[in-house]
C-alpha cells in the first residue's frame, strides 16, 4: 500500500512487465546498489529467485545470521556514504534485524532493509512466520512501510533510498507481502527527489551565522567538538579550514574520530567517559563550545547541570530536534555541517590561541605520564596490554587502514590509540553500544572499500556474539584482519564492578573456547600470542597477509581503562587512575 507521502509511480504504455520480486531487484540496480547482504527464507524467496538472474550485476553476500546482515550493511554504509542494503525473510528473519536497526538509528547510518512477509490474505491470522514487522520496527527506523501491491514497489524503494540517505541519515524498512512479490506489473523507475513536508537540508540562517562568527572572534578559549555529522556531511576540509583559520583546538566524539587526522596539531583528543584527559577537563574551562554534528550524548557531558556552564555554546546540527535538547545553545545553526562551517570560515577572523593550546598540551603530558606511557609501554613483568597491541598495530598498519571495533574495553583503548589517517576510517557502535557489531561490520566495510586494509579489533565477549560470521568470510574470501584481545572477562563490566561494586565480580569471567581452532575450522589462518616477544612479528605477519587472518592476543585479565569519568560525575572530575 502507498502512504499519502509516497510519490505515485508513472508507468508508460510500453513498460516492461516483471514480477514484483524482479521489480525489487531492478529498483535496487537503479539505485546503483552494488552489494546486498542477506539471508534467504520462505517469504523472501521470490526476490531471491529474481536475484538469481542478476547475480552478475550485484554482489550478494550470504551472511550466517540476519543481525550479521544489517551490521555488515552498516559497515558498508559508513565507509562509502551510500545506503547499505540487506534482505531477510519474515518472522524471525525480520525480528533479527531489530538490534541493527536500533544501532543504525542511534548512529544515523543509512540502511535499506527489505523483508518478505506472508501473503496479504494471511496478514493478522498468526500465519507461519508472520510478525507485525511494521509495529515492531516503527521506533527504530526513520521510515517503514508494508507493500501489498506490486505496482507500488519501485516508488517505495525509490523513496526509501531518498529518505535513508538524505537529511539526517537513518535506517528504513520495506516489508513486502509474498503475493506482491509474485504479481506481474509494468516496471518503470523514477528517482525520488522530494517528499512533501520533509526538508532534508534546512537553509542556513545568515544572521545566526554572523552571531556565531562574532562569538568565535571574541573567544579567548574556544573549543570545537566534532561529531559524526562531519562524516555525514563530508565536512572534513571545512572543519580543518575553520579550525586552522581561527586556531581552535578540535576534540572529537567517538563517532567523530577520523574527522581530523590524529596527528594534526589542533587535534586534542577524544571526548567522553574514557576519552582523553585534556578535552574533557578543558570543556569546563572553555569560554566557547562549537559543537558540530554531535548531540551532547550523556557519555560526553557527564552531569549536564555542571557541563560547560561558563561557556557560550554554538550548536550546529542538521536535525532541529537536537538544538537545545540537552545543552542550551546561545546560537543554534540548523544546517548542513559543511555549509555552516564554510560560512563561518568566511566570517571569522584569523586568530591565535597559543596559551590556550598550551593548556591542552600540559594536560596531555599529565595523561601521558599517568596513563599512556603505562598503556603503550607496560612494565616487563606485566602481561601484554591492549594499548601495547595498538601501538604496534600503528607501526605496521597500512596508511589507509580502517579500524572497526566492537564494544567494551578494547573499543575505548583502540579508539584512544589508533592513528586515524584518513576520513571515515573509524567504524564502531556508538549510541547503542552493540556487542557483536565488529565482525560483520568489518565484512561490510571491506566489501565497501575493498582496496583498504580493514582491521577489526574485538574482545572475547563480543566476538562470540556473532562468531558465526567467520563462515561469511570463509565463503566470500573477504580479507578482514581480526585482532582478538582476550582477557577472559567481560572487561568493561568487570572494571565497573571493581571500581564501584567492591570487586563483586558477578558473572563476568568467561571460559572461552579455542578461538584459533574455531577460525581454522572456517578455513581462516589463525594464531595465538601470549608472549610479548612474539607480538610484533605476529602482527606483521597478519597485517601483511593478502588473506583473512585472526590473531588472538592474551592480555592482562584485570587491566583497566583510564582516564575515566565516573557515572554521575562531571567532566572536570575525570580520573587519571
Amino acid at each position: 500500500m502507498l502512504t499519502k507521502e509516497t510519490p505515485a509511480l508513472s508507468v508508460p504504455d510500453q513498460a516492461k512487465t516483471v514480477s514484483g520480486a524482479e521489480a525489487v531487484i531492478l529498483s535496487l540496480l537503479a539505485e546503483k546498489a552494488d552489494t546486498i547482504f542477506g539471508y534467504p527464507g520462505g517469504a523472501i524467496m521470490p526476490v531471491y529467485d529474481a536475484l538469481f538472474d542478476y547475480a552478475d550485476q550485484v554482489n550478494h553476500i550470504l551472511v550466517r545470521h540476519e543481525q550479521g546482515a544489517i551490521h555488515a550493511a552498516q559497515g558498508y554504509a559508513r565507509v562509502t556514504g551510500k545506503a547499505g542494503v540487506c534482505l531477510a525473510t519474515s518472522g524471525p528473519g525480520a525480528t533479527n534485524l531489530i538490534t541493527g536497526l536500533a544501532d543504525a538509528k542511534a548512529d544515523s547510518t543509512p540502511v535499506v532493509c527489505i523483508t518478505g512477509q506472508v501473503a496479504s490474505g494471511l496478514l493478522g491470522t498468526d500465519a507461519f512466520q508472520e510478525a507485525d514487522v511494521i509495529s515492531l520496527t516503527s521506533a527504530v527506523t526513520k521510515w517503514n512501510i508494508q507493500v501489498t501491491n506490486a505496482v507500488d514497489i519501485p516508488a517505495v524503494i525509490s523513496m526509501a533510498f531518498y529518505l535513508a540517505q538524505s537529511g539526517r541519515p537513518g535506517p528504513v524498512l520495506i516489508d513486502i507481502t509474498k503475493d506482491a512479490q509474485f504479481a506481474k506489473v509494468p516496471f518503470r523507475y523514477e528517482k525520488c527527489e522530494q517528499v512533501p513536508y520533509y526538508t532534508p537540508k534546512p537553509l542556513l540562517d545568515p544572521m545566526a551565522a554572523q552571531q556565531a562568527a562574532a562569538l568565535i572572534n571574541s573567544a579567548r578559549k574556544p573549543l570545537i567538538l566534532a561529531g559524526q555529522g562531519i562524516h555525514l556531511a563530508g565536512a572534513h576540509e571545512e572543519l580543518l579550514a575553520l579550525a586552522e583559520r581561527a586556531d581552535i583546538p578540535v576534540a572529537t566524539t567517538l563517532l567523530g574520530l577520523s574527522a581530523i587526522p590524529s596527528d594534526h596539531p589542533l587535534h586534542v583528543g577524544l571526548l567522553g567517559m574514557h576519552g582523553n584527559y585534556a578535552p574533557n577537563i578543558k570543556t569546563n574551562e572553555a569560554d566557547l563550545i562549537i559543537a558540530v554534528g554531535m548531540r551532547f550524548d550523556d557519555r560526553v557531558t557527564g552531569r549536564t547541570d555542571t557541563y560547560a556552564k561558563q561557556a557560550n555554546v554554538i550548536h550546529i546540527d542538521l536535525d532541529p530536534a537536537e538544538i537545545n535538547k540537552i545543552i542550551k545553545a546561545d546560537v543554534g545553526l540548523v544546517a548542513d555541517a559543511r555549509e555552516a562551517l564554510a560560512a563561518l570560515t568566511g566570517l571569522v577572523e584569523e586568530n591565535e590561541h597559543r596559551d590556550w593550546l598550551q593548556e591542552f598540551r600540559t594536560c596531555m603530558e599529565q595523561e601521558y605520564e599517568k596513563v599512556v606511557r603505562h598503556d603503550l609501554f607496560p612494565a616487563p613483568e606485566r602481561k601484554i596490554s591492549m594499548g601495547e597491541v595498538l601501538r604496534l598495530v600503528n607501526e605496521v598498519a597500512e596508511e589507509d587502514s580502517i579500524l572497526v571495533t566492537d564494544v567494551g574495553q578494547h573499543q575505548m583503548v583502540a579508539s584512544r590509540y589508533f592513528n586515524f589517517r584518513r576520513q571515515k576510517s573509524n567504524i564502531t557502535s556508538g549510541g547503542l553500544g552493540t556487542m557483536g557489531f565488529a565482525l560483520p561490520a568489518a565484512i561490510g566495510a571491506k566489501a565497501g572499500r575493498p582496496q583498504a586494509q580493514v582491521i577489526a579489533v574485538i574482545g572475547d565477549g563480543g566476538f562470540q556474539m556473532n562468531i558465526q560470521e567467520l563462515g561469511t568470510i570463509m565463503q566470500t574470501g573477504i580479507a578482514v584482519k581480526i585482532i582478538l584481545l582476550n582477557n577472559n572477562y567481560l572487561g568493561m563490566v568487570r572494571q565497573w564492578q571493581q571500581l564501584f561494586f567492591e570487586k563483586r565480580y558477578s558473572f563476568v569471567e568467561m571460559d572461552n573456547p579455542d578461538f584459533v581452532k574455531i577460525a581454522q575450522g572456517y578455513g581462516i589462518s589463525a594464531r595465538k600470542v601470549d608472549q610479548r616477544e612474539e607480538l610484533q612479528q605476529a602482527l606483521q605477519a597478519v597485517l601483511s597477509s593478502p588473506h583473512a587472518e585472526l590473531l588472538e592476543v592474551v592480555v592482562g585479565k584485570e587491566d583497566n581503562v583510564f582516564p575515566m569519568i565516573p557515572t554521575g560525575a562531571c567532566v572536570s572530575e575525570m580520573r587519571l587512575e
